[in-house]
């Protein structure tokens, strides 16, 4: 898991090294081993008084696919530097009112070992047209934990950075060269 020092380290160098005319805000920068996600808000299209909410949807539909188009030199060149940096894949996405669109993002395999019980919890959902693959239907219980656990897994998530803490609290691991990475390097490796 990152640590909020490379979640700040993440942050700061995309807010740094993004366009500014790009995004009015940044709203996500997030990572976990394989990929980094960089989510941002643009503006919002003006339209005429009285424009009905479908024509603003699909006018902020229209926003984000003519930003795609515009940024995709830019945005490929700036994910091969973030490559290089934090050795991480990175996908995109943007925000335009309530609409929003990844453009890109990776579907990373995830090796695991269940017991009969838990494959037919899998093959129920297949069954039943939940899902189409035992991967598929994975991701669907991923899903539905995320959705109905939110303050558990915000409290996991806080108990690790107290974790953190109290790590940077006490001695420096040494490393085999006598030096040390970037938070970010130091993570999940």
């Amino acid at each position: 898991m990152i640590t909020d020092k490379g979640r700040q380290e993440l942050r700061g160098w995309f807010a740094g090294r993004l366009p500014e005319s790009w995004f009015t805000e940044l709203v996500e920068v997030s990572a976990d081993r394989e990929e980094i996600t960089v989510i941002g808000r643009i503006a919002e299209p003006e339209l005429p008084p009285g424009a009905s909410i479908t024509e603003y949807e699909a006018a902020c539909e229209g926003r984000i696919t003519e930003f795609r188009e515009r940024t995709r030199a830019q945005r490929v060149e700036v994910a091969r530097e973030a490559q290089v940096r934090f050795r991480r894949q990175l996908s995109w996405g943007a925000r335009c009112g309530h609409s929003q669109e990844m453009f890109t993002h990776i579907s990373a395999p995830v090796m695991t070992r269940l017991k009969q019980p838990e494959r037919l919890v899998l093959d129920t959902l297949i069954a039943g047209g939940v899902a189409r693959s035992r991967s598929d239907a994975l991701a669907w219980c991923v899903r539905l934990v995320e959705r109905n656990s939110d303050a558990w897994l915000a409290d996991l998530r806080e108990s690790l950075h107290e974790v953190e803490r109290v790590r940077t609290e006490g001695p420096a691991p040494s490393t085999a060269d006598g030096l040390e990475g970037s938070a970010l390097e130091k993570t999940d490796r």
